[in-house]
C-alpha cells in the first residue's frame, strides 16, 4: 500500500498472516524508524465477513481495570488490543483515589456507558491539534468501522428548573457542573471528579461540592461530599462542583428529579454499537498536522480502510531491543502503509498489548512483550470475536 506521507519511518515489510479465524488474521513484522528498529504485531479484520465482529472489552465497570488477555479470554474474543488512555495515578492529589476510567466516549453492545472528560483533565500526551477527548473509534450497525466524535447531551431537571449534564460517568466534570453516576460506573470513589480544573488536571480538588441520590425519580438521599461503593440499577448518584453543587442543594429528599442522557455522535447518522477513545491520526490517508516528530514510544493504534469493512489493530512490541518504538507521525505513516486511510491512536507504553489464539487454541496469549515485563491492566480495549 502506498505510504501516508508522514515522515521518519521507513517501509514496513509483513512477514506472511496467520489465519486465526475467518476473517481475522494475525501478523509481526519489523518497522525502520527514526530512533531505531519497532516490532510490530498485527490483526488483520475483515468486517465484511459477516462471522466477524468488533466490541469493547471492559471488565464490567467502567471504573475498573484487567489485562488484556483476561479481558478478551473473558468475552469470548479470538483477539483485543488495550483501548483508551485512563486515570491511572493520582500523585498530584494526596489521598485521593485513582479511579482507573478511560478519558473518553464508551459504548458497548449499543449501551453508552460514559462521556470525555475536559481536555485539561486528560491522561497521556498531548493532543494533536484540532483534536479533543471525545474523539473516537466506533463501528456502527452497519458493522462499518469510521472515526468520529461523541458529546454528552443530558440534563437535569426539578421542576421549572433545569441544568444541562457535565458529565456521565466521568473521573473529571468540568468546573461548576453536575455529572451523573449510574451502575456502569462501579464500586470506585466519585471523589476524582471533583479535581482538577478544565484546564488543570493537576489543580486542587474543589472544596464546594454535593451529591444527590435520585432512585425512581425521587431524591432519596444527600451528602456534603462524593461517596463510593456499587451504585444500584434504576439509581443515579448527581456530583456537583461549584455552582453544580449549589445547585443540587437546592434539592430536597422526596423530591422528584428527571435525569436525562445521550452520546451525540457529530459525524455519523449510523448508530454505534461499539466506540472507544484516543485521538485521530490519520485521515483520508494523509497524517493530521502537526502530530508529534520527536518522541518516539511504544505505541497501540487502530487503522481503517476499503470503506470501513478492514480494520487493522497494531500493538508495538516492549521487549528491550524494540523499546525505542515509534513517534506519533511514524505510527500514521505505518498504518497508511498497512492500507489505512484514517487511523487512530490508542494507550500505550506498558498499556500496549494485543493478546490472539493460536488457530484451534482454547484461548488466547499475549503476543507482544508488554514494556513494563508484564501485562498492565486497563479499563477498556478492542475484541475480535468470531462466529466461525
Amino acid at each position: 500500500a502506498p505510504a501516508s506521507g508522514a515522515q521518519g519511518a521507513g517501509r514496513a515489510a509483513p512477514a506472511h498472516g496467520t489465519e486465526i479465524a475467518p476473517g481475522v488474521a494475525y501478523r509481526e513484522f519489523d518497522i525502520p524508524a527514526s530512533h531505531g528498529t519497532a516490532h510490530a504485531h498485527v490483526l488483520d479484520v475483515d468486517l465484511s465477513d459477516r462471522r466477524v465482529r468488533v466490541g469493547l472489552l471492559y471488565p464490567g465497570a467502567v471504573g475498573a481495570r484487567q489485562a488484556v488477555s483476561a479481558l478478551t479470554n473473558g468475552a469470548g474474543a479470538v483477539a483485543g488490543v488495550n483501548g483508551d488512555f485512563f486515570n491511572i495515578s493520582e500523585t498530584q492529589h494526596p489521598g485521593v483515589e485513582a479511579t482507573g476510567a478511560p478519558v473518553g466516549p464508551v459504548i458497548a453492545g449499543g449501551r453508552t456507558l460514559k462521556a470525555a472528560v475536559p481536555n485539561g483533565q486528560r491522561f497521556g500526551p498531548a493532543l494533536p491539534p484540532g483534536t479533543t477527548t471525545e474523539d473516537v473509534l466506533g463501528v456502527g450497525t452497519d458493522r462499518r468501522a469510521r472515526l468520529d466524535r461523541m458529546a454528552l447531551d443530558g440534563d437535569v431537571r426539578s421542576g421549572d428548573s433545569r441544568l444541562a449534564l457535565g458529565g456521565l460517568n466521568q473521573y473529571a466534570l468540568p468546573v461548576g457542573s453536575v455529572g451523573a453516576f449510574t451502575s456502569d460506573w462501579g464500586e470506585t470513589s466519585r471523589v476524582r471528579a471533583t479535581c482538577g480544573t478544565d484546564t488543570d488536571r493537576g489543580a486542587p480538588c474543589s472544596t464546594d461540592t454535593y451529591e444527590v441520590t435520585v432512585r425512581r425519580g425521587r431524591v432519596v438521599e444527600q451528602a456534603d461530599t462524593p461517596g463510593r461503593g456499587a451504585i444500584a440499577r434504576g439509581t443515579t448518584v448527581l456530583v456537583g462542583r461549584e455552582a453544580g453543587a449549589q445547585w443540587l442543594r437546592k434539592l430536597s429528599v422526596g423530591e422528584r428529579v428527571r435525569v436525562h442522557h445521550r452520546l451525540v455522535a457529530a459525524a455519523s447518522r449510523v448508530p454505534y454499537r461499539f466506540v472507544v477513545g484516543g485521538y485521530p491520526v490519520l485521515r483520508g490517508g494523509a497524517p493530521l498536522p502537526g502530530l508529534d516528530t520527536r518522541t518516539a514510544a511504544v505505541r497501540t493504534a487502530a487503522g481503517i480502510s476499503d470503506g470501513g469493512t478492514r480494520l487493522v489493530l497494531l500493538a508495538l512490541d516492549g521487549a528491550p531491543e524494540f523499546r525505542t518504538g515509534l513517534t506519533i507521525a511514524e505510527v500514521a505513516d505505518a498504518l497508511g502503509q498497512l492500507g489505512a486511510t484514517d487511523g487512530f491512536s490508542l494507550d500505550g507504553g506498558g498499556s500496549s498489548t494485543l493478546a490472539a489464539r493460536a488457530p484451534d487454541a482454547p484461548a488466547a496469549t499475549v503476543r507482544n512483550h508488554p514494556s513494563g515485563g508484564a501485562e498492565r491492566p486497563v479499563p477498556n480495549g478492542i475484541g475480535v470475536f468470531s462466529g466461525a
